[in-house]
């Protein structure tokens, strides 16, 4: 057995997925947890490692379940080849991948870090550039901005923010 990879059709790696493992196939998709706005408000979603690829394990040999059925599969684009033959993958790579993995779920990579540089997009502050300070836990975020020659926080909704730089 030997982890191979999978391009995907775009934005269709978790149906790819699903459709693979329920044919009985062991596929991985390393994933990362990322703060992202949805519909205006900051929420934590698992967004893939690599954007339109997957490992499938599979074997070779007569006992071998067929290859065939992956290139028909709803969500996958092709068997990643070089020169007709399908690219092994290193299992110490994917075992380093999911150790990795591990390791970061626990802390997902924010869209806003305390510090950085951000402009409000809404009255009555819009257009001013301001430093995100901090979520408040009541959907909304604080920002300093600097108002009259002094630093002033201002308590805005996520949607209401853009990075900067």
């Amino acid at each position: 057995m030997h982890w191979y990879l999978v391009h995907t059709k775009p934005r269709q790696e978790k149906c790819a997925l699903e459709n693979l493992q329920r044919q009985g196939f062991e596929c991985y998709l390393p994933t990362l947890p990322v703060e992202k706005l949805c519909q205006g408000m900051l929420k934590v979603t698992d967004q893939p490692l690599f954007p339109r690829y997957l490992f499938i394990r599979l074997g070779q040999g007569d006992s071998a379940p067929s290859w065939a059925p992956i290139r028909s599969t709803k969500g996958v684009s092709r068997l990643v080849s070089f020169g007709g033959e399908p690219a092994k993958v290193a299992d110490s790579l994917v075992d380093a991948l999911r150790a990795q993995e591990a390791a970061v779920q626990a802390a997902p990579q924010r869209l806003f870090q305390p510090g950085g540089r951000v402009r409000l997009t809404e009255a009555p502050f819009a257009g001013i550039e301001g430093i995100y300070h901090m979520a408040d836990g009541e959907r909304r975020v604080m920002v300093l901005i600097e108002l009259l020659s002094k630093q002033v926080q201002v308590r805005v909704a996520p949607a209401h923010l853009r990075k900067v730089g």
